[in-house]
């Protein structure tokens, strides 16, 4: 069995109008529901075989949060470029390129991306995954990449823990 955990990044600050989009960091509110959320989640679910984050700075500050109340090594955080697309194409080939030596993964990316991805391969429909938002879903298959319909696990989103 594999199961994924997809993590939309913690809200970002719109404040500094000469950062580029790829640049962009948290808000405050951004890092407290990111601490919210793994907090909670350490203490849920067993921690993840690895952590792989977009190289978007808001989804990088986000991963490093998690990876912080989770006890990851922050050293063993994968940082992907192509995670930083605004579609499901590019997590749907992360997520089945992964090595099947990984029982569990931690995904974080963008919006568009997910919400396509938690709906074609979950089995709950999710309108649409917030900031910070986790879903986790559950395949039968024993390789990533043949991973089809799965089981929607987990939807944890920071306005349940507030």
């Amino acid at each position: 069995m594999k199961t994924i955990y997809i993590v939309r990044h913690a809200k970002s600050s719109w404040d500094y109008l000469s950062v580029k989009d790829h640049d962009r960091p948290l808000k405050e509110r951004g890092i407290n529901d990111a601490h919210l959320i793994s907090k909670f989640l350490a203490k849920t679910i067993t921690r993840p075989d690895v952590f792989i984050s977009s190289s978007a700075n808001r989804a990088l500050q986000t991963g490093i949060i998690f990876c912080e109340n989770f006890g990851y090594p922050m050293a063993n955080l994968k940082i992907s470029k192509q995670l930083y697309s605004f579609s499901d194409g590019y997590l749907i080939k992360t997520v089945k390129a992964l090595d099947d030596g990984f029982d569990s993964a931690i995904i974080f990316s963008h919006d568009h991306g997910i919400n396509t991805f938690v709906n074609k391969f979950g089995s709950k429909p999710i309108a649409h995954v917030p900031t910070c938002g986790v879903v986790g879903i559950q395949f039968k298959e024993k390789h990533w990449k043949d991973i089809k319909k799965g089981t929607t696990s987990l939807v944890e989103f920071p306005k349940y823990h507030k």
